[in-house]
C-alpha cells in the first residue's frame, strides 16, 4: 500500500531515518483491523530497505496508544472462535515483526500506552517516555489477558514484575516504568524530542550490518547451550572482522576518521 493511501498511521522516510506515526488522536491511537494490517505491512516494507537505518514509532496528539479500540471490540465480541483466532494471529504477527525487525527500533512514547499500546513499545529495542504517559495491563479487569503482547513485556519486566502487573492490572507511572524496564529514559514532554534525537544520532552513526547482528545475537543467544553459543559467538565476530563494514570501521578508527556509514 502507498504511504498517502494509509488510514490509520504516518510513514515518512528522511536522512535513514524512517518515523511512523499512530495517526487516530480522536480515539487515542487505538488500533483496529485497519491499523495492525497497516502496521504490520510498514515494519515489513521498511525492514527491507537499505535507505532505512532506524525506524521510530509514536504517536499522534497526546496518547501513544490507549489499546484496542472500543468499536472494534464491539465487533470482536460477536466473532466465532476461528474469528478471534485470525485477528489474534494478526496481533501477534505485528508484535513479531517488530521484534525481529533488522532495523532498530525506539518507541517515543508521547503519552499514556494500555494494553496494546504497552506491547508496541516493549517490542521495540529502545523506549523514551514522557513524564506523563501512564502505562497499564489491565486486560484482566475485563476478563481477558495480554496474551499476544506478553512475551515482548516479559523479556522488558522480567517475570516477577509481569506477574505483579499482569495479575493486577495496576497502571504505572513513567517513572516506574523506567524503575522496572518497561522503557529505557524518561524525558519531560517538552525535551522528549531532543531526546529523541540524541538516541537516533547515536544509532545512525553505528554500523549497519554490526546493529543487525546484535539484534539477532540478542534473540538468539538466551535460548542456546553453552557450546552452540560458544561457537555462534566466535564465527559472528571472525565473520564481522572480515566483512566490508568490519574492515571499514576498523580501519576509520585507527586512521582517525568518521567510517562511510556516518553522514556529514
Amino acid at each position: 500500500m502507498s504511504d498517502n493511501m494509509l488510514q490509520t498511521i504516518i510513514v515518512q522516510e528522511e536522512a535513514g531515518l524512517a518515523r511512523i506515526t499512530l495517526n487516530r488522536p480522536e480515539v487515542h491511537n487505538a488500533f483496529n483491523a485497519v491499523m495492525i494490517g497497516e502496521l504490520t505491512e510498514a515494519f515489513e516494507r521498511l525492514a527491507g530497505k537499505d535507505s532505512v537505518r532506524v525506524i521510530v514509532l509514536t504517536g499522534k496528539g497526546r496518547s501513544f496508544c490507549a489499546g484496542a479500540d472500543l468499536n472494534w471490540m464491539r465487533e470482536i465480541i460477536h466473532y466465532s472462535f476461528a474469528q478471534n483466532l485470525e485477528e489474534s494471529r494478526q496481533v501477534a504477527e505485528l508484535m513479531q515483526k517488530i521484534y525481529l525487525s533488522p532495523k532498530p527500533t525506539v518507541a517515543v512514547v508521547n503519552g499514556t500506552a494500555i494494553g496494546g499500546g504497552t506491547g508496541l513499545l516493549s517490542a521495540c529495542d529502545i523506549a523514551l517516555a514522557a513524564e506523563e504517559a501512564r502505562f497499564g495491563l489491565s486486560e484482566v479487569k475485563i476478563g481477558l489477558v495480554p496474551a499476544a503482547i506478553s512475551p515482548y513485556v516479559v523479556r522488558k519486566i522480567g517475570e516477577s514484575r509481569a506477574r505483579e502487573y499482569f495479575l493486577t492490572g495496576r497502571r504505572i507511572s513513567a517513572r516506574r516504568a523506567c524503575e522496572i524496564g518497561l522503557v529505557n529514559d524518561v524525558i519531560p514532554r517538552s525535551g522528549l524530542e531532543e531526546a529523541a534525537d540524541d538516541v537516533l544520532k547515536l544509532l545512525l552513526t553505528s554500523g549497519p550490518e554490526a546493529v543487525s547482528n546484535c539484534k539477532e545475537l540478542l534473540t538468539r543467544i538466551p535460548g542456546m547451550d553453552p557450546d552452540e553459543a560458544k561457537e555462534y559467538t566466535a564465527r559472528m565476530i571472525a565473520e564481522l572482522r572480515v566483512s566490508a563494514e568490519g574492515q571499514e570501521g576498523m580501519a576509520a578508527f585507527f586512521e582517525k576518521r568518521k567510517p562511510a556509514w556516518v553522514k556529514e
